[in-house]
């Protein structure tokens, strides 16, 4: 049985990828993962492919259980595991909620740690990993200081295993967008302690940039040139300068 994995699906840039996922794919099943079970149902109804809604909060250990037993009873080969879930919270990280920010770590790093060991024994030659990373993935970033930094290890993470299956010809690819009109920013500000954002992108823009880029064998999709310019300034730049001009921006000297 092939299929495609996809968490994060309810919303955002999980579900845009699940409709990429559907279009771009001849598949037995889509397994769609997230908390809400009639988001994930509704979605089905807009797939051609069959949907198994799999209404999971993998930040629980109990939900990488049940992932792993349907591996196991179901046997299937996945052509393409997508890991979009994840959410982060803005502000200062003194006085923040201590669970809330543990929270960030759990689902958006050791989540997608999970879900790629507990695929990989369903992965063959030709299958891809899709990791979601951010802008921020590049350096520190003040007043989101976890959320960048949950991000910096999936970027790091995901090139280093796309290395180790090399040969396994198992691509792995890392989606750093920079900023996003979704759900997620509904959750991630709460104050005005963020206040100067660029640029915006829509999900769909990411997505369909991402999934060009999945094509080529990429391993880091990123959507807009001034985004990539951005990018490759900061690895130049010196870390203080970087996060200094971020703080300005933010009207935080």
């Amino acid at each position: 049985m092939n299929i495609a994995v996809v968490t994060g699906a309810s919303s955002g840039m999980g579900r845009e990828f699940v409709k990429a996922v559907d279009r771009a794919y001849a598949l037995d099943e889509l397994w769609v993962i997230a908390r809400r079970k009639e988001r994930l149902e509704a979605l089905a109804q807009e797939c051609r492919t069959k949907v198994r809604a799999l209404p999971l909060d993998l930040s629980l250990p109990e939900s990488l259980d049940a992932y792993r037993a349907l591996l196991k009873a179901e046997q299937p080969q996945i052509r393409v595991l997508i890991n979009a879930a994840g959410y982060g919270v803005f502000g200062a990280f003194e006085g923040e909620d201590l669970e809330n920010q543990l929270g960030i770590v759990d689902l958006n790093d050791r989540a997608l740690t999970a879900m790629c060991s507990l695929s990989l024994p369903y992965l063959e030659s030709g299958s891809a990993i899709v990791n979601l990373g951010s802008n921020s993935s590049w350096q520190p970033v003040p007043y989101m200081a976890v959320y960048a930094a949950s991000k910096a290890y999936v970027l790091s993470f995901s090139r280093a295993l796309g290395r180790e299956l090399k040969t396994r010809g198992v691509h792995v690819m890392c989606v750093c967008p920079g900023w996003i009109k979704t759900e997620f920013m509904d959750r991630a500000v709460h104050d005005d302690t963020i206040r100067y954002y660029d640029r915006w992108y829509t999900a769909e823009q990411v997505v369909e940039q991402a999934m060009r880029d999945l094509n080529k064998k990429k391993t880091v999709s990123i959507l807009g040139a001034p985004v990539r310019r951005q990018v490759r300034l900061v690895k130049h730049l010196p870390v203080d300068f970087v996060m200094n001009t971020w703080c300005k921006q933010q009207q935080k000297e």
